[in-house]
């Protein structure tokens, strides 16, 4: 995991001065090493942070033996000992042993094709000095980042925005749209279609390559996608996912300095620590008088304990709890936002950042989390009702009634009103599939959705066009999540999460066999009755905490913003509405934010959510735009 930068010039003269600007933005991300190569139209740079092969043979920029090609890259590669193993039979010699060294060789052997062998995450460039063209690839979930920005002859490329805008070639401002969309609708139901909160810095896509060329030429592809999944054989779904998901977190293990997991009381964290301990008790170089240790996060409110204390007797892990202070972590909003770039969705996005805090100054540079899970197997309430409607869409109606009794029954809902929710969004969708049903509907258009008195016209006006939404098939709305929204902004905020503190985030849901696996369940094996993952708690049947494996509710690490706001934050935030910066930005009503502000006070309504977008969105827009504080904040870490 590090940082990398890179420019490529059409005219030939790229500037590593450029380059050491830009690292030096990044230095949170590689603390350990730096370097920088430049070869007339090609200038990259790179920040270490040392995982595999703690040595100086590890280092990057990183050049091939006969120096055709340099690489920089960011992540993990986590198949590389089994690489390694393959390239050596066919004549490679390596004078490392971690994964840079075996990614090198893999694009000397087989070029783009390279990238199909790969498990892991990465972002990386190789420059290739025989023909001039520099070629970079993003994994298939976009787990590592990777921006681009387009500066005259010059394309700039870097780990995180900030980068770009050290350059002194970047331009640009804010992006209206993005903001717009990020005040009208929640930031996690806001389609990624690459945009930024930056106007012409945008992300390069995921499960996607890329060449530049001399001549000024370019091409870009996808290398990967679910709609290319072979045929799979599946007898055992619980085995056969269990075998995948051990196997996920043993890769994920494989590290030269010490591995953690973020610790929440459910069942994807559960399963993850679980499957840790018995891959250390397998594993004889690991110290027996060790433990794994747990970073996790409780409030009063939302008090998980019973079920992390089972899990701790059981696996004997450490725990080591992260102590909120509200209004400390209100004060460092603006270091936090400097560390991410842009907003983020709310404010349970923060607890993450302190968690990775926490490991850090326990020593722990790799942390196992269980990002993912949710939009691979079905975790979210909402599916249900994408799974229901697939049952009556295919005549099961016998079944459909015994699925919703049995989720209403666990839940406290009403079986009737459900039913009559499916079959209303099922007509309304079968009537949509045909021309005269989509002509009688057509009359009955739903009106526009009413602006809000929160903000101004302009705001409207900037949103444009918003998205459309999925078909309504759960395997179409899990991609949806998988690939649009939200998974693609909860994962730019875990990377910079744990990179603010130097920390390795390793996913094991995000293993690619993992998911192609999971997409060819039928639905019945991610939902059933009351239950979500059903494949994950079946396959951990006797594996974690039968309290936990059998849990119907979900948390996560909840955090109680809605009281702080009534109390401890409700002065620093009539603080911001009442600042002159707020009040002539041009964006908000700040009456009418105020007046519901009052109400939330006094619990007559909720506006947690509008009012930390509003607070966060303020503080992103009043940091300095130009003179990066990478020396005031970065140096805090």
């Amino acid at each position: 995991m590090c940082g990398i930068v890179g420019v490529y010039s059409r005219n030939g003269a790229a500037d590593p001065q450029v380059v050491r600007q830009m690292s030096l933005a990044l230095r949170h991300r590689g603390p350990d090493a730096e370097g920088v190569f430049a070869s007339e139209a090609v200038a990259l740079g790179f920040r270490r942070l040392s995982i595999l092969d703690l040595t100086p043979a590890g280092d990057q920029p990183m050049r091939s033996r006969d120096g055709r090609f340099a690489l920089v890259f960011n992540g993990e590669i986590f198949n590389y000992v089994e690489l390694r193993n393959e390239l050596q039979t066919l004549g490679h010699r390596f004078s490392s042993t971690g994964d840079t060294e075996v990614l090198l060789h893999a694009y000397a052997r087989w070029g783009r094709d390279c990238l199909r062998r790969l498990n892991g995450m990465w972002a990386f460039l190789i420059y290739d000095a025989s023909t001039g063209s520099l070629f970079g690839s993003r994994d298939r979930f976009g787990v590592k980042p990777l921006y681009r920005y387009r500066s005259g002859e010059a394309v700039l490329f870097a780990s995180e925005i900030k980068a770009i805008r050290a350059s002194g070639l970047y331009t640009g401002g804010p992006n209206w749209r993005t903001v717009g969309q990020s005040l009208r609708h929640r930031l996690d139901l806001v389609a990624d279609t690459g945009e930024t909160f930056y106007a012409g810095i945008e992300q390069v896509p995921a499960g996607s390559a890329f060449e530049l060329r001399p001549n000024g030429s370019s091409s870009d592809w996808r290398y990967w996608s679910l709609d290319d999944l072979p045929e799979a054989s599946i007898e055992d779904p619980p085995a056969q996912f269990r075998e995948l998901f051990e196997d996920a977190v043993r890769l994920r293990m494989r590290s030269d300095v010490p591995v953690g997991v973020s610790l929440s009381g459910g069942l994807d964290s559960t399963s993850i620590i679980s499957v840790m301990t018995k891959a250390r008790a397998a594993a004889s170089s690991v110290n027996p008088g060790t433990s794994v240790q747990a970073f996790s996060f409780m409030s009063p409110e939302f008090d998980e304990g019973p079920y992390i204390r089972q899990t701790l007797e059981q696996t004997g892990a450490e725990l080591h709890p992260v102590d909120i202070d509200p209004r400390r972590m209100w004060d460092n909003l603006g270091r936090f936002l400097w560390f991410q770039d842009e907003p983020i969705h709310s404010f349970p996005g923060i607890i993450g950042f302190e968690v990775y805090r926490l490991a850090a100054e326990n020593g722990v540079k790799v942390l196992l989390c269980g990002q993912g899970a949710d939009e691979v197997i079905a975790g979210y309430p909402s599916y249900f009702a994408n799974y229901w409607r697939w049952l009556l869409e295919g005549g099961r109606v016998q079944r459909l009634w015994r699925e919703i009794d049995s989720y209403a029954r666990v839940h406290s809902h009403d079986r009737a009103t459900l039913l009559r929710r499916t079959l209303r969004q099922c007509v309304g969708r079968q009537l949509r599939r045909n021309r005269i049903g989509r002509a009688l509907t057509s009359f009955r258009r739903p009106p526009a959705p009413k602006p809000n008195p929160w903000f101004t016209p302009e705001v409207d006006i900037a949103v444009g066009d918003t998205m459309d939404d999925s078909d309504g098939r759960l395997d179409a709305e899990l991609r949806w999540s998988l690939e649009r929204a939200p998974l693609p902004l909860y994962l730019r905020i875990e990377d910079r999460n744990s990179m603010a503190h130097s920390v390795e985030a390793r996913l094991p849901f995000m293993d690619y066999r993992l998911v192609s696996f999971a997409f060819q369940l039928a639905p019945e094996w991610k939902l059933r009755g009351p239950w979500n993952k059903y494949v994950l708690r079946e396959a951990m049947r006797g594996c974690i905490p039968e309290s936990v494996r059998t849990r119907p509710d979900k948390m996560g690490f909840p955090v109680p913003v809605g009281r702080w706001f009534r109390t401890v934050l409700y002065e620093p935030i009539q603080d911001l509405l009442a600042s002159e910066a707020t009040r002539s930005r041009g964006l908000y009503n700040v009456a009418a934010i105020r007046r519901d502000f009052e109400k939330h006070r006094d619990g007559e309504v909720d506006v947690t959510n509008d009012l930390f977008s509003v607070a966060q969105l303020e503080t992103w827009l009043s940091l300095d735009s130009h003179a990066a504080p990478v020396e005031t904040v970065a140096s805090q870490v």
